[in-house]
């Protein structure tokens, strides 16, 4: 289940989505659906749309720093294949996980309040419910986290956010944590490519 492109359920994102669509018009400025095949092993979830990344190209991570991190380092796990060119229509593919992110649309300064995340969660829901048992879900920031256990109504004090933790929730399958892939986040050191891929790594090894 996709949100509806002209989605009516946050009166501030709608806004800021109609804002960008008449000063770029050529850009995508709506909910950006999931990217990868349905039902896949791994649910990737991040926090919302890059203002010129995902909400400019339509697909999640693509275009900004971030999925240059995170689509290297797919590609390194063999969760992906082709080339990424920053752009829907470079041919790259994922194989063996799903990406989405908790917020559909893009919000103001990357920063949506809860009520936005609450509206958004149903089309999360939706894609737990499409991940096998035996699956697992990398969270990509604390947000990311909290949004995964509030779909699946676990409680966040007994699974608290922590880059390269793996929580074993109650449905059976794995909830990995890893920092978001933001360039502020590798530039400041607080997330290092290593880390990254070890995070990655640990979930796989994990999930088996």
């Amino acid at each position: 289940m996709e949100p509806d492109p002209d989605c009516p359920f946050c009166p501030r994102l709608r806004a800021f989505r109609h804002r960008w669509r008449e000063a770029e018009p050529g850009w995508f400025n709506a909910p950006v659906p999931g990217f990868g095949p349905c039902g896949a092993k791994v649910l990737i979830v991040g926090l919302a749309p890059g203002l010129r990344g995902a909400n400019r190209t339509g697909r999640p991570f693509t275009g900004d720093y971030a999925g240059d991190l995170l689509f290297a380092t797919l590609l390194k796990f063999g969760l992906a294949r082709g080339r990424y060119g920053g752009h829907a229509e470079d041919g790259f593919t994922l194989t063996g996980c799903r990406i989405v992110n908790a917020v559909r649309c893009v919000p103001p300064q990357n920063k949506p309040v809860g009520a936005e995340v609450a509206a958004c969660r149903p089309f999360l829901a939706g894609e737990l419910e499409d991940l096998p048992e035996s699956g697992a879900v990398l969270a990509l920031g604390r947000l990311a986290h909290d949004a995964v256990l509030a779909a699946l109504g676990e409680r966040r004090a007994a699974r608290p956010f922590a880059h390269g933790a793996l929580h074993r929730l109650g449905c059976g399958r794995l909830l990995a944590d890893s920092y978001h892939c933001s360039r502020y986040n590798t530039n400041t050191g607080r997330l290092t490519p290593a880390m990254f891929e070890s995070a990655v790594g640990g979930m796989l090894e994990a999930v088996g």
